[in-house]
C-alpha cells in the first residue's frame, strides 16, 4: 500500500496562506473558499484545505447551500467528517447569533426593510415555508417573533384566529405577517394575497392593525402593503 499524503495550508507559500492573508489584510478581504479553508485547517489526500473548501462550496451549491446544510449532509462530504461538520455548523450558528444579537432589545420597525433585516438570516436557512407573526407595541417596537405555521402558507392551511392569539395575550397594538419563499422569488402568490385580506378583516374586528405582510426570498423581499396587494391605499 502506498503512503497517504495529507496536504495542509502550510504546504502553500506564505503569501497565499489564508490565515496569514487574514492577519495581514483583514478577514473581509478573503474569499468564501479561503475563509472556509481556515476553518478546515487540513486537506485530504490529493487536495489541500483550500481545494477541499472549493469542492465543498461546489457540492453544496455555494454559501447559501452551505448555510442550509444539515449535520449529516456535511458529514457525507469527503474531507469533512463529524468533527469538521460540527465546526462548520458551529461557525454558521455563531454568525447567525451575532447578526441577531443587536435586534433582541427595542427593535423598531419603521418599514418593510426593517422586517427583512430582522428575519432574513432565519429565513435564509429554510428549505420550506414558514409563517411568522411580529407583535408590536404602540411605538412599533417588536414585542415578540412568533413562528405560527410550517408548510404551505394559504387560507386553507392557516386559521386566522391563530394569527391573533399571541397579539391578544400580549396586548399588542399591531402585527406584521412574515413568510418566506424557498424558491428565492419573493413575489406574492394569490394565496398570500387572499390570506392577507382575511387577516386584515379579522384585525379590524379585533382592533389590532395589520401593518404589513412581508414575503422574503433570497436576499430580497416584497411588501404587500407597498405593492398595494390586499391593503387599501
Amino acid at each position: 500500500m502506498g503512503s497517504t499524503t495529507t496536504y495542509t495550508i502550510r504546504d502553500m507559500t506564505i503569501e497565499d496562506r489564508p490565515r496569514e492573508r487574514l492577519a495581514r489584510n483583514g478577514a473581509e478581504t478573503l474569499s468564501p473558499e479561503e475563509l472556509l479553508a481556515i476553518l478546515l485547517r487540513v486537506g485530504v489526500e490529493g487536495e489541500n484545505a483550500l481545494q477541499v473548501a472549493s469542492r465543498v462550496l461546489l457540492e453544496r451549491k455555494g454559501l447559501l447551500g452551505l448555510y442550509r446544510s444539515t449535520y449529516s449532509e456535511l458529514c457525507a462530504i469527503r474531507g469533512l467528517g463529524p468533527a469538521k461538520a460540527a465546526q462548520l455548523l458551529a461557525a454558521i450558528q455563531l454568525g447567525r447569533k451575532i447578526a441577531s444579537e443587536e435586534k433582541k432589545t427595542d427593535y423598531v420597525i419603521r418599514g418593510p426593510g426593517d422586517v427583512f433585516n430582522l428575519m432574513n438570516m432565519d429565513m435564509l436557512a429554510l428549505d420550506h415555508e414558514e409563517l411568522w407573526v411580529l407583535l408590536l407595541n404602540t411605538r412599533n417596537i417588536v414585542l415578540s417573533q412568533d413562528r405560527l405555521y410550517v408548510g404551505s402558507v394559504n387560507t386553507s392551511q392557516v386559521r386566522v384566529s391563530e394569527v391573533f392569539r399571541g397579539a391578544i395575550k400580549a396586548n399588542a397594538l399591531s402585527i406584521i405577517l412574515v413568510h418566506n419563499h424557498p424558491s428565492g422569488d419573493p413575489s406574492p402568490s394569490p394565496e398570500d394575497i387572499s390570506l392577507t385580506r382575511a387577516v386584515i378583516q379579522a384585525g379590524k374586528i379585533l382592533d389590532i392593525e395589520v401593518l404589513d405582510h412581508v414575503v422574503i426570498g433570497f436576499h430580497d423581499f416584497v411588501s404587500l402593503k407597498e405593492k398595494g396587494f390586499a391593503f387599501q391605499k
